[in-house]
């Protein structure tokens, strides 16, 4: 069962640390207005599965706080984690009644949600809404075709920090203030969790990261936390051809 988190009841959308990357980001104020009558906020344990793949959907929704795994499961009861949403992913799909995957919170997680029929009105009525969620979506489907490039072609040590690299930029694009190539976030999975995700070995992760932190591209401070002192560097380590080619 769902259970509300008191902290974010009476949060406005101005106040909101997703404000200016969710589906909202084109709003004016009437416009969150209209939002801030439909919405209301879900919280749930990590661990804890929000839906499953098949069931009835009445709701879209934006992550506000923590990470959310996408999976699907075969015939067989092979299942296989196909996505990550992370703070300021939508969740739903407009005019899609069923869930095609099944969602579980990776970590604690606090949820904005829509009910589905007002959103979709709201949509029609308000180009900003679906300007945005149109960018999303086309964002959502660049990061699809390059998951699809790093399980079928990175190295073990380049999936690690591709991954790594994706938790740094999103944690550097929420923070409103800070500068610099330095970049320290909380590592949101578990290395079991990315080990499943990645397509890796458990003891092929913790390898991995400990060549990482040996090499000074992270340093490890705690179980969790996590130093990048150079992202230029960390993307190095991605294989990634972020110079367009140009040698």
């Amino acid at each position: 069962m769902a259970i509300m988190e008191p902290a974010l009841m009476h949060l406005d959308c101005a106040d909101c640390p997703i404000r200016h990357r969710a589906v909202c980001a084109r709003c004016d104020g009437d416009e969150l207005q209209q939002l801030e009558d439909i919405k209301y906020y879900r919280s749930y344990a990590a661990g804890q599965t929000l839906i499953w793949s098949g069931d009835k959907m009445d709701f879209v929704a934006s992550v506000v706080t923590g990470i959310a795994t996408l999976s699907q499961t075969m015939e067989d009861g092979r299942t296989q984690m196909v996505g990550l949403l992370l703070p300021s992913d939508f969740v739903g799909r407009p005019g899609r009644d069923r869930a095609v995957y099944s969602l579980v919170a990776a970590t604690p997680l606090t949820m904005c949600c829509f009910r589905k029929k007002p959103f979709e009105a709201l949509m029609a009525r308000t180009p900003h809404i679906a300007q945005r969620l149109l960018e999303m979506t086309l964002d959502e489907l660049d990061s699809a075709r390059e998951w699809m490039l790093l399980l079928g072609r990175k190295t073990a040590r380049e999936k690690i920090a591709s991954l790594l690299a994706i938790f740094a930029r999103r944690d550097a694009e929420l923070m409103t203030s800070g500068g610099g190539t330095s970049v320290a976030f909380d590592l949101p999975l578990t290395r079991e969790a990315m080990a499943d995700y990645l397509g890796l070995t458990l003891e092929t992760v913790s390898r991995q990261i400990s060549v990482l932190k040996r090499e000074g591209v992270i340093i490890l401070e705690g179980k969790r936390r996590i130093v990048v002192p150079d992202m230029e560097r960390l993307m190095d380590e991605t294989g990634d051809d972020t110079d367009g080619g140009v040698y």
